[in-house]
């Protein structure tokens, strides 16, 4: 098989995620991925830094969309409609990877040490979304606020899709959001300061 390209790669977190299942994420070591793949350690490493990079591989794309897509919402937009917007337009990237992502939010929630990462990869997006914010012309103390809700608000929505596969991602997402603004709405208090963000 060749040696570099997608393909290599695919079939690295194949073989990683067969062996994670089997074994655990723990007991697996890159010798038996990259053997299972029919590579080698060195071929591995040329294509993941390690095996915890392999259950998150997507985030740096999942990234470039979201802030791309917030970039495109049009301006006036409220800044957690925004992000919603924007997050629609990240379902067929979930859709398509589900059959890697699903087993691996199973592993993630068995695995301290792939939690930590996952915690540190999901601030790195809510920076992105705070920056991507701002850049539309939102408030410094605003941006970060509503970028770590709508986040929180989508990762509902995805583990409610994981759960029930017969809901579309796009209504989950949608009904996640209204429920966020329901239980927002009782902390809106009338006067002069107050701001819509939902």
């Amino acid at each position: 098989m060749p040696r570099s390209g997608e393909a290599v790669r695919r079939r690295l977190q194949q073989a990683a995620l067969e062996l994670f299942t089997e074994h655990g994420f723990d007991q697996t070591p890159v010798e038996a991925i990259a053997s299972r793949a029919g590579v080698t350690e060195r071929t591995f490493y040329r294509h993941f830094a390690d095996k915890r990079e392999m259950l998150f591989d997507g985030e740096t794309e999942l990234r470039d969309l979201l802030v791309k897509a917030v970039a495109a919402v049009p301006h006036g937009m409220k800044p957690l409609p925004t992000l919603r917007a924007a997050f629609h337009e990240t379902v067929p990237l979930f859709e398509r990877n589900r059959p890697f992502t699903e087993p691996g939010v199973r592993l993630i929630a068995e695995t301290p040490a792939l939690q930590e990462r996952s915690l540190a990869k999901r601030a790195l997006l809510v920076n992105a979304l705070t920056d991507a914010l701002q850049a539309r012309g939102v408030a410094a103390r605003t941006a970060p606020l509503c970028a770590q809700v709508a986040m929180d608000t989508f990762a509902v929505a995805t583990h409610r899709w994981m759960e029930e596969p017969s809901i579309p991602l796009h209504d989950q997402l949608d009904q996640a959001f209204r429920e966020l603004r329901l239980a927002t709405a009782a902390l809106k208090q009338p006067g002069p300061d107050r701001r819509a963000i939902v």
